[in-house]
């Protein structure tokens, strides 16, 4: 039997799963780090502490699965995306904290960026929108605000990367400066539709092509990890969201997931084409196993599950986020409640930064079961937006959503998306999708799986959700939704 280690490295904690070649999870180990705050809308990491915290996870996995270095085939990693780490290469030591993906530190410069006209331009290259959220104006402001660091960077002294990158190098011992065409395609400094670096927005944000990693494909040989006892391949790379839908099986224009986390995302396979999104969707690389490029629709909601904490730890509405089920089941239906959770503005399709949240549509009758269930709802609703956006944009029909993340064990909620959508939704039995995506890509790699079929053959269903609301109450439902988005706008 051979064995798949997969690190998959998030935004609060690092995690090690080792799966075997039928794709079932042998063993696992989790590590929370700490999240650092210097100053309001500012959001860093401590590299060090996420390499450490990840090896530890692979060390402590191995252990729980009795395991040892040859009985692993090799090594995919997963990461949070866009987040942004400047090093030194003869130390290895990084010039600052990890500017993470959440942080708007640099909102005014995409702003005057906006201003000068560049944003359609950018669109065009990258596929992304102009936003704090990418990685470019990230790094520009490490270059601007690190004495010497540009000077340095441009002479070939400094290593740039996203988190995958960063692993990547620890676990190569410095060997490996590299990335994948899904990370890479988050930095909003890579040509799409070339898949390469952009010399023009090189340019334009003032860095030094000397300090980028080198571009390859999600399933490839990078190179060797000889950390854990002997010399396993590192043979996958995926940012987060682009393995969980290569690790939801979703492979060819069409197929679709919506990962149920902090907040949510929804990609849908567009397959060898960028599908331009005329609806406010990013178009982004999907997994490339070959020489042919691979890409996909993405929409963002910023608030998903964190609206279940907010009912927990702000309303003090239950004690466990496992509560709100039974308490917004004990109720038919909202009652007329909506609740548009944007605590921290709304992303696709509306992309409106200041807007604040809302709950609308109360009454004497209305109880905290209606406002838990409106919550649940607004999930799906958010959800349901993005996906009509994909409808609009596709090259393809959706004609069902596979799902994971934490709160897809809500079966009100996928029940709920269902109805609004029209379409099944499907549960799988290993909700581990993201990291089962990068064990999936290092399978590949080093031949454990002779194609995308073999992996799809070991993905299994644990259970579907079938429509049961008419399209007309669906659609009315709708209706009050954006009514509702319309006051908070």
């Amino acid at each position: 039997m051979a064995y798949l280690l997969a690190l998959d490295q998030g935004t609060s904690s690092s995690r090690s799963i080792i799966f075997d070649e039928q794709g079932q999870i042998v063993a696992s180990a989790q590590q929370e780090f700490r999240q650092i705050f210097p100053q309001p809308g500012w959001v860093e990491h401590d590299a060090n502490e996420i390499w450490q915290s990840q090896f530890a996870t692979c060390q402590q996995a191995m252990r729980n699965a009795r395991l040892q270095a040859n009985d692993i085939a090799a090594i995919g990693i997963t990461n949070q995306r866009e987040t942004t780490v400047l090093w030194d290469r003869k130390t290895g030591q990084p010039l600052y904290n990890a500017i993470v993906w959440q942080d708007r530190r640099t909102a005014a410069y995409c702003e005057e960026l906006r201003a000068q006209g560049y944003a359609e331009k950018i669109q065009a290259k990258t596929g992304l929108i102009l936003d704090p959220y990418f990685s470019a104006s990230k790094l520009k402001w490490l270059l601007d605000h690190i004495p010497g660091a540009r000077q340095r960077a441009a002479r070939g002294e400094l290593a740039f990367g996203t988190i995958d990158t960063w692993l990547a190098w620890q676990l190569s011992e410095g060997k490996l400066h590299v990335t994948d065409i899904t990370n890479a395609s988050r930095t909003m400094l890579l040509n799409i539709h070339q898949g390469q670096w952009d010399q023009e927005l090189l340019d334009l944000f003032d860095i030094p092509a000397a300090v980028l990693p080198e571009v390859s494909p999600s399933s490839h040989v990078f190179g060797t990890c000889g950390l854990l006892g002997s010399a396993i391949p590192i043979a996958g790379i995926a940012g987060d969201q682009q393995a969980a839908l290569f690790g939801q099986a979703c492979f060819t224009p069409g197929m679709a997931k919506n990962t149920y986390g902090t907040g949510c995302f929804m990609l849908m396979h567009t397959g060898a084409q960028v599908a331009t999104s005329h609806n406010g969707l990013i178009s982004t690389s999907a997994c490339q196993t070959g020489v042919t490029s691979q890409y996909a629709l993405e929409g963002s909601v910023f608030i998903g599950g964190a609206v279940v904490q907010w009912l927990r730890d702000g309303l003090q509405a239950i004690q466990r986020s496992t509560d709100v089920e039974q308490l917004a089941s004990s109720v038919p239906d909202s009652g007329g409640v909506v609740f548009v959770p944007s605590f921290t503005g709304l992303g696709a399709p509306y992309w409106v930064a200041d807007a604040k949240a809302a709950i609308v549509g109360l009454s004497r009758g209305s109880t905290v079961a209606h406002i838990a269930r409106a919550a649940l709802e607004s999930i799906a609703f958010q959800s349901t937006a993005v996906l009509l956006a994909m409808v609009k944009d596709a090259v393809s029909p959706i004609t069902e959503l596979r799902v994971d993340g934490g709160a897809a064990a809500n079966n009100l909620l996928l029940q709920f998306q269902a109805n609004l959508l029209g379409i099944p939704v499907i549960r799988p039995k290993v909700t581990e999708t993201t990291a089962l995506g990068a064990a999936y890509l290092a399978g590949l790699g080093v031949g454990i799986f002779a194609n995308q079929d073999e992996c799809a053959a070991t993905w299994t269903m644990d259970r579907q959700f079938i429509p049961t609301m008419s399209r007309m109450q669906a659609q009315a439902l709708m209706a009050e939704w954006e009514v509702a988005v319309g006051r908070v706008r």
